[in-house]
């Protein structure tokens, strides 16, 4: 297999940024989630973060007019105007990323547990020991895990899912640090369908007497 020359923080970036424009395009054009099949369960969390990112996207549009009204240098606004749009598209591109790259939770009873272009966990079936409707407010950054072993995946501060598995997870964070849990939480607002949906296929897998 031919290897790529670019390194390997260069190519991390360019996909994270192929990422973003795919997830923005799907957003605009309303094409519904992203990699989720017709018996699949998709599991929303970006309600969570709207009104905070559409927040944010009205502080970066405001900064950007001001400063480009205040800064009398023309290479200088130039810079701040390149800077600032891109900050602009960064926050939209985020969210609309997190709105068509849900949670999943397969027909086999595997999990997809993602944000945006940020993280993307796969869970197989036969590593999930319970799943279960589980609200928390964990006080951790994105994929941090804690001295239990615990994973947390917090949208607007808040989790709503625990997923306990049977042996310990290895996964990619955020920036490409390598971590391992033996449990995630994570916020979806379907919480309750999620847990019950997964129930049913755990007993539908089992053997009949």
């Amino acid at each position: 297999m031919r290897r790529s020359p670019l390194p390997r923080p260069v190519r991390r970036l360019v996909g994270h940024e192929l990422t973003l424009w795919r997830g923005l395009v799907r957003w605009v054009g309303r094409r519904g989630p992203d990699g989720v099949g017709g018996d699949d369960l998709a599991a929303p969390y970006a309600p969570a973060q709207a009104a905070m990112m559409y927040g944010l996207l009205f502080v970066a549009v405001a900064e950007t007019v001001a400063l480009a009204v205040v800064i009398p240098w023309p290479w200088l606004h130039a810079l701040t105007l390149v800077v600032d749009l891109w900050g602009c598209w960064y926050v939209l591109a985020l969210h609309a990323s997190c709105v068509v790259r849900q949670h999943v939770l397969r027909s086999d009873g595997s999990l997809r547990l993602r944000y945006g272009p940020l993280l993307d966990i796969t869970v197989p079936a036969s590593h999930v020991a319970t799943l279960r409707a589980d609200r928390a407010f964990p006080d951790a950054r994105l994929g941090a895990v804690g001295p239990s072993g615990m994973a947390d995946l917090p949208v607007g501060g808040m989790t709503t899912l625990t997923v306990e598995l049977t042996e310990p997870l290895a996964f990619t964070r955020p920036l490409g640090r390598p971590a391992e849990a033996r449990a995630f939480r994570f916020h979806a607002e379907n919480a309750v369908e999620v847990a019950r949906a997964w129930r049913r296929i755990r007993e539908s897998a089992e053997p009949g007497p």
